[in-house]
């Protein structure tokens, strides 16, 4: 019986982590650049998303989520920096400035409001002087088609639905200070 609980317990994490469900960016190295700085809130960047892709997605997925967030905002919560989804299953990538939603895009996918108060994406921001922040683009394959959600759906809200429905994720970590 304790080898078929440690199987199943194995057998789980397996599906959860994904495999080789992996994210990948043309546009992002280990630091990120004043394209991906916020223009606001003392920031003076192009507040332009990075493109992003991915592959090897498992069996099963339904629809895909994107999220960028920053664990080491002095906020004692993070930041949430860029929350889409309702991303079709046929698509594998987000191009360069998808999180612009002034542009039209044929994903048909949902920007919900992000800590900026804002839907789509928002740059990085750290406070000048501090550590580097990490900044965790993540992309979520999810059980489920379409998530009964919308643009102004709270991030806590978008990520405990996320929770819900992930059948693995994989995240790009990049970091930037001012």
């Amino acid at each position: 019986m304790r080898f078929l609980v440690s199987t199943l317990f194995l057998l789980g994490q397996t599906t959860l982590f994904g495999g080789n469900f992996t994210l990948h960016s043309n546009d992002l190295s280990g630091q990120l650049t004043k394209t991906q700085e916020f223009a606001g809130f003392g920031c003076n960047g192009k507040n332009i998303s990075p493109e992003l892709h991915w592959n090897d997605a498992p069996a099963g997925t339904k629809s895909f989520a994107v999220t960028l967030y920053d664990p080491d905002a002095p906020t004692g919560s993070g930041w949430w920096h860029w929350v889409v989804f309702n991303i079709p299953s046929s698509a594998a990538s987000l191009p360069e400035n998808f999180g612009n939603t002034l542009q039209k895009h044929s994903l048909n996918a949902t920007q919900s409001i992000t800590d900026f108060g804002k839907t789509g994406f928002g740059g990085a921001c750290p406070p000048v002087g501090d550590k580097p922040h990490r900044y965790m683009f993540t992309v979520h394959a999810l059980d489920i088609d379409h998530l009964d959600l919308d643009e102004k759906a709270s991030p806590v809200l978008v990520g405990y639905m996320l929770g819900m429905h992930t059948l693995a994720k994989s995240t790009l970590v990049s970091y930037y200070g001012r």
